[in-house]
Parts: C-alpha cells; sequence; structure tokens
C-alpha cells in the first residue's frame, strides 16, 4: 500500500529528522484511512503519552477533539493505575462498553495511544483486529520527534 507521499505503509524505516513532515503527513492518513475504511468506527484519534492529541481521523471543532483526547488520556492513566496495582504490564486495550456504542483504546507506540469511538453495532473484534495493524503500521514510525511535529500540528485537515 502507498500513502499520499508515496511511501509504502509496510516500511519499518524510521523517519529521519529532513522526513518529519512526510512522515506526519502518511500517519494521519493512515489514522484516517483506518477510521473511513473499518466499519462501524465513528471516530478515531492519537494522542501522546502525555494526553495531547496528535492526530484526528477528521476535522471537526478543536474543543471536541481535545475533549475526545482527554477521554482516551484518562482512561490510559487509569488503564496504568490498575496495572500498577495489581503488575498487569502494558496497556493493550480497555474497551468502555455504553448504551450507544463503545470506546476502545489501544497503545500504538512511543508512548501514544489510539482512541476510538464506535456504533452500538460495530464488530468489537474487528475493530480490535484493525486497531492491531495500525499500531503494527503505524507505530513502527511513531518516534519523539514525529510525536512532537504531530503534536504541533493536530487539528490540521487530514489528508483526504
Amino acid at each position: 500500500m502507498t500513502t499520499p507521499t508515496g511511501k509504502s505503509s509496510s516500511s519499518s524505516e524510521r523517519a529521519e529528522p529532513t522526513d518529519l513532515t512526510a512522515a506526519a503527513a502518511d500517519f494521519t492518513w493512515l489514522l484516517d484511512r483506518f477510521a473511513t475504511q473499518t466499519a462501524g468506527v465513528v471516530d478515531a484519534i492519537a494522542v501522546s503519552s502525555d494526553g495531547l492529541l496528535i492526530a484526528v481521523s477528521q476535522l471537526r471543532e478543536q474543543a471536541d477533539s481535545e475533549r475526545l483526547a482527554a477521554i482516551v488520556s484518562g482512561v490510559t492513566s487509569l488503564a496504568a493505575g490498575a496495572s500498577g496495582n495489581y503488575g498487569l504490564g502494558g496497556l493493550n486495550k480497555v474497551i468502555i462498553d455504553l448504551e450507544g456504542g463503545h470506546v476502545l483504546v489501544s497503545a500504538i507506540g512511543c508512548g501514544a495511544v489510539l482512541g476510538v469511538v464506535t456504533s452500538k453495532e460495530a464488530k468489537l473484534g474487528n475493530i480490535a483486529y484493525e486497531m492491531t495493524l495500525f499500531a503494527n503500521r503505524a507505530g513502527s514510525a511513531l518516534t519523539p520527534q514525529l510525536v512532537l511535529e504531530l503534536k504541533n500540528n493536530a487539528g490540521a485537515a487530514p489528508a483526504r
């Protein structure tokens, strides 16, 4: 598969400092592609380990995206607390089952997490599988420099 910048998304090459803009565009494109091509996904965001929004799947009000980032960050913090208390290891996935849908949170590498909002009818097994694929594709490219650039550009229009 080829991303908008012409690179293969299955490439395991790390982004170099001169390549950060292309890597940021590729990451945002992968997130948007995940959200639009995975049945049942309503919204998807990526959040850094310090709770800041790094990418959104669709352009929306900045306050709405930051609110979802805060929710995802809070869920991540609660999971870390449970892990620390009971020695359960790092975050894999958190699933919140609500009346009208679900919120899923998954680690994607380099101290970042993926937050996904789904419809009630969504097949959680399929979404969890696609989240894992996304983490494998995008997570290996996340470097601290890329996360910083993504934080600085969060809220910009995703590549379509």
